[in-house]
């Protein structure tokens, strides 16, 4: 697991912006794995912005998103296809056959379950994988108790998702307990993943994660087991780190040597 800890949110953001935009250079035709939520908006402002000045193309890329609410329609303002065609979709060059989605308003959502994760088959895997992280840990909505193993299924969303959630459904207004969501070995599947954390809300989520055990109870600890998984933080995600300095050490080193190694 590699760790960056860069001084704010802005810089977290122009960091995983300027991966995107290294592995569409790369590789033009990439899966890219997508995420919803507030960490994620200010890095696809950066990546509208790269595209609208033709530093990097959509044209031939595809994505998958993470999850979805079980029960809300792809139009309904809340959904999860409503925000990414909001904030992301809309304002690129990406073919629209070409953005999954987990379908919420699936008539057998378990047999949309079997579907998506075959699309993902069928596309050659994920390349890069975008996370945000949970105050609970969790990534996707795989809740705290999800198998590290699981695959991309119907999950209930706990009391404390549902309340950090709840700001963002008018009062009285339907808000689902549900959800479909890439499982945690799905996620450890794709080639690179890619974490963003923010803010001192994050920092218990974040210390378990990296310096904690192996176990459900942090669903996003299972990012250990990932040969090429980059955790960026800013330093109040970052603060509850037992050994942040030796984080820091480590990403000094690592960085020094690519530059000896680029010629720099």
């Amino acid at each position: 697991m590699q760790i960056v800890i860069l001084p704010t949110a802005d810089d977290v953001a122009a960091y995983g912006a300027e991966l995107y935009i290294k592995q569409l250079t790369n590789k033009p035709d990439s899966v890219l794995g997508l995420a919803t939520g507030s960490t994620p908006l200010a890095l696809y402002r950066l990546l509208i912005q790269a595209c609208q000045q033709q530093r990097l193309s959509f044209a031939r890329a595809k994505t998958f998103n993470l999850d979805e609410y079980l029960g809300l329609a792809g139009d309904h303002p809340q959904s999860y296809r409503f925000f990414m065609q909001q904030h992301l979709f809309d304002a690129i060059d990406i073919l629209p056959a070409n953005t999954a989605v987990p379908d919420g308003n699936a008539t057998d959502p378990f047999k949309a379950c079997q579907q998506y994760e075959q699309q993902i088959t069928d596309a050659g895997g994920i390349d890069l994988q975008l996370l945000g992280l949970g105050r609970n840990g969790h990534i996707g909505f795989n809740e705290p108790s999800s198998g590290l193993r699981s695959r991309t299924r119907v999950k209930t969303l706990t009391p404390a998702t549902i309340a950090d959630n709840a700001r963002f459904f008018q009062p009285g207004e339907y808000q689902p307990h549900l959800s479909i969501t890439m499982g945690i070995g799905t996620i450890l599947d794709a080639r690179k993943v890619l974490l963003l954390a923010t803010g001192a809300n994050k920092a218990d989520a974040v210390q378990a994660m990296i310096e904690g055990p192996l176990t459900a109870a942090c669903p996003a600890s299972a990012l250990q087991f990932h040969q090429q998984a980059i955790v960026v933080l800013d330093e109040d995600a970052a603060a509850k780190l037992a050994d942040i300095e030796f984080y820091r050490h480590i990403e000094r080193e690592n960085q020094a040597l690519l530059n000896r190694l680029s010629g720099h």
